[in-house]
């Protein structure tokens, strides 16, 4: 009786409070879906599943948690997922991601073009090293945070971003776009 009084007391969402959450945290749930897939198409469809399946298992969130989290998780995981079965499957193309609309902006035009090769720098690197990069630097995730997020230790993700920046600078220094 008493744990039931305990649980009674204990943080709850309603239904319309998580889709508002959830229609909040669409915009950076599509940022870290590119950074996953690499192609609008294929970012698309992952956040539709993700928000679908999170629609489906809503009762599962614990709302004393982080919802941001929560739902990156979900993304992720599904990501996972995608892959192992294309990995299967064996095909499907992907669009690279300075092709992608979504993430073009209006600047002048050395803007534009410092932008799209950033990109296409963060793109060249290893999925292993872009994804803290971009929890960390675009989403602005601690390290801790996204240790949690890519369940890997926090050493790592450290380890992972230094290693990224560095080859970020000297792949556009190369280039004479950035001066060290």
């Amino acid at each position: 009786m008493r744990a039931a009084l305990e649980l009674s007391r204990a943080v709850f969402m309603t239904p319309d409070q998580f889709k508002s959450e959830l229609i909040g945290l669409l915009p950076r749930l599509r940022r870290f879906a590119l950074s996953l897939t690499r192609s609008g198409p294929d970012a698309d469809d992952l956040l539709q599943d993700a928000c679908s399946t999170a629609l489906q298992k809503w009762q599962q969130y614990d709302p004393g948690q982080p919802f941001d989290r929560w739902m990156f998780r979900v993304l992720r995981n599904l990501w996972i997922s995608e892959v192992r079965k294309r990995q299967t499957r064996q095909g499907a193309g992907q669009v690279p991601a300075e092709e992608a609309d979504e993430l073009r902006t209006e600047d002048t035009a050395a803007d534009v073009l410092t932008a799209k090769q950033v990109r296409g720098k963060v793109d060249a690197l290893d999925k292993d090293l872009s994804q803290p990069l971009m929890l960390v630097c675009a989403e602005g995730y601690s390290y801790r945070e996204a240790s949690e997020l890519l369940d890997i230790p926090i050493g790592t993700v450290m380890s992972r971003i230094h290693r990224a920046r560095k080859l970020l600078a000297m792949g556009l220094s190369e280039r004479g776009h950035v001066a060290q």
